[in-house]
């Protein structure tokens, strides 16, 4: 695991490696290095993930990252953290959170 920018990540195991995107989120190129910090405390190196696949793009994979360890995936944390907004619902690919997904019923 090591991270690349606020929303690319370099992904391995022994063998092979390769890019994967945080799907759902965009990040600002003002908190791009702030959401590039974020990440790298929250994934160490060799911190083992969970990648929930949204497709593919340029060659790079499209997923929901979740460390293993628990807790919600990263993109959501970085949403919370105030260094990323959710992609517009007519952009974003299926099998991200809608805000729909988050609101309580009545």
């Amino acid at each position: 695991m090591q991270v690349r920018s606020g929303v690319l990540l370099q992904v391995g195991d022994q063998n092979r490696s390769y890019p994967v995107q945080l799907g759902c989120i965009s990040v600002t190129p003002e908190l791009s290095g702030a959401a590039e910090d974020w990440l790298r405390q929250e994934l160490p190196r060799r911190t083992r993930v969970n990648l929930r696949p949204l497709g593919s793009a340029d060659g790079v994979l499209l997923a929901r990252v979740q460390v293993l360890r628990g807790g919600d995936d990263l993109g959501t944390g970085l949403i919370s953290a105030g260094l990323a907004q959710p992609l517009p619902a007519l952009i974003s690919p299926q099998g991200c959170p809608s805000s729909e997904d988050n609101a309580q019923e009545p």
